[in-house]
């Protein structure tokens, strides 16, 4: 390897361009992938071992991409640790309320809704404006506020343990009085929608999101194109579980092949 394409590497900063467009090469390949392999890498830049790690090293101190063993991966799509509800309320606001919006279309007069925590679920409660007799199920406390009265007639909140930080309540589904509850359709919200189905970063939220996709006749899950491809922590279900994706931007194709083989219909609200 030349000296001046190992100084390049090195200091991360000068050099010829060849070692800086094979670095942004990388990087957009990692974006365009969510990961790569050494391996791959060496066949493709006809390069050492050595100087690919170098680029990998170099790459990941920028925050360009996080290394892995034997290869790198797209930092976005490594497992996510969940922020407070405030934060989240904060990002990708116009997308959210476009998705609630659409969302509250798949939704009938009279049905019973259980919805879970999240700030797009937030969005999606203030939307239903048009809807009438509906009753609501939630554990996730920013919604009742939210509701338009004129779309509900009951709301019923669910027990257990309060999380300040995501403004919900997480413990056993399920009213004193009765056994167990049955409802028309869950409305959900999660970190992540992958292949592998639709996943949180906490384990206990994700559990208890999972019963509510149990005792649901339906699920509708509402997740903006930031959730594309990310599994978080903690697996909710599959995604042959899920009946609608409410979402603001086409899935990329190995998601969208894969929603398609679950039967999943996907709703695209553009803006």
């Amino acid at each position: 390897m030349e000296r001046e394409e190992q100084a390049a590497i090195t200091d991360g900063e000068s050099g010829s361009a060849l070692p800086a467009a094979r670095q942004n090469r990388l990087v957009q390949l990692v974006r365009e992938r969510g990961q790569v392999t050494v391996n791959e890498l060496v066949a493709l830049f006809d390069v050492s071992r050595d100087t690919i790690r170098r680029d990998l090293d170099l790459l990941e101190k920028r925050g360009l991409l996080v290394r892995t063993h034997g290869g790198a991966v797209n930092g976005d799509r490594m497992v996510r640790v969940d922020t407070t509800l405030g934060s989240r309320m904060d990002e990708h606001v116009e997308a959210k309320r476009r998705i609630g919006r659409a969302a509250t279309q798949l939704v009938r007069d009279g049905e019973t809704l259980l919805l879970n925590g999240g700030s797009t679920i937030y969005f999606f409660a203030s939307a239903l404006g048009a809807r009438r007799k509906l009753t609501i199920v939630t554990n996730n406390l920013r919604v009742p506020p939210a509701l338009p009265e004129s779309a509900v007639e009951a709301v019923h909140i669910l027990g257990g343990t309060y999380w300040a930080n995501f403004q919900v309540t997480i413990g056993t589904i399920g009213f004193a009085p009765v056994a167990g509850i049955h409802v028309d359709t869950a409305v959900i919200g999660c970190t992540g929608v992958s292949a592998s189905g639709i996943s949180m970063s906490k384990l206990d939220e994700a559990s208890h999101t999972a019963n509510m996709i149990r005792i649901a006749r339906r699920t509708i899950v509402l997740a903006d194109k930031s959730k594309f491809d990310v599994a978080a922590f903690a697996n909710i279900a599959p995604l042959d579980d899920i009946e609608h994706l409410v979402t603001d931007a086409p899935p990329p194709p190995d998601l969208a092949a894969a929603l398609e083989r679950a039967g999943v219909q996907v709703l695209v609200c553009h803006p």
